[in-house]
């Protein structure tokens, strides 16, 4: 399934470890590494949990992901956000993220593609940006699973520049499909 299904709004990168990202121009993505510049960017774990658990496992987040109608969402709610605010290096419209399966290729722009890995899993650093955003990045379901719905995170397989403006084109993997889970 080739379709266009979306647009970048935005793109952000940081050096450090913040939970807010600097909206920029444009950002590179670099095979096999994530955003030239990000604090993220690496072949083996960059975030501080994980590599307290095991530095030498594969960086699995080396790009995140955030669909703008989530910020939509959370401002009808009463939450102030605005793109890279939630930690996430492309902000995209149109593109129901958190529906993709795992292994999902997003062509984004001319040239870069980026591989779904899996969902963010919230953490209480969005309580620093405003008091409750942790809780409110977070659902149930019908069953009552619980339904992170603070982005999704991916590799590069293929380095390019991205830009506000450029399209979406999801590529989905064979079938049968594997959902999102936290990585």
């Amino acid at each position: 399934m080739n379709q266009a299904r979306g647009t970048v709004i935005a793109v952000s990168v940081s050096p450090a470890h913040t939970m807010r990202k600097e909206n920029a121009q444009t950002i590179r993505l670099l095979e096999g590494l994530g955003v030239e510049g990000d604090a993220h960017m690496g072949k083996t774990v960059k975030h501080r949990s994980r590599i307290a658990r095991d530095p030498s496992q594969p960086n699995l987040r080396q790009v995140h992901l955030i669909h703008a109608e989530l910020m939509d969402e959370l401002e009808a709610r009463g939450f102030t956000v605005a793109p890279g605010r939630m930690g996430e290096n492309i902000t995209t419209r149109g593109v129901e993220l958190l529906a993709l399966p795992a292994g999902t290729n997003l062509h984004i722009g001319d040239s870069a593609i980026i591989e779904v890995t899996g969902l963010r899993n919230p953490c209480t650093q969005l309580d620093g940006i405003q008091p409750g955003l942790m809780q409110a990045v977070l659902g149930r379901d019908a069953d009552g699973n619980l339904i992170r719905k603070a982005g999704i995170m991916g590799i590069v397989l293929q380095g390019g520049e991205v830009q506000p403006n450029d399209s979406v084109r999801i590529v989905l993997p064979p079938e049968p499909h594997s959902p999102l889970k936290p990585v």
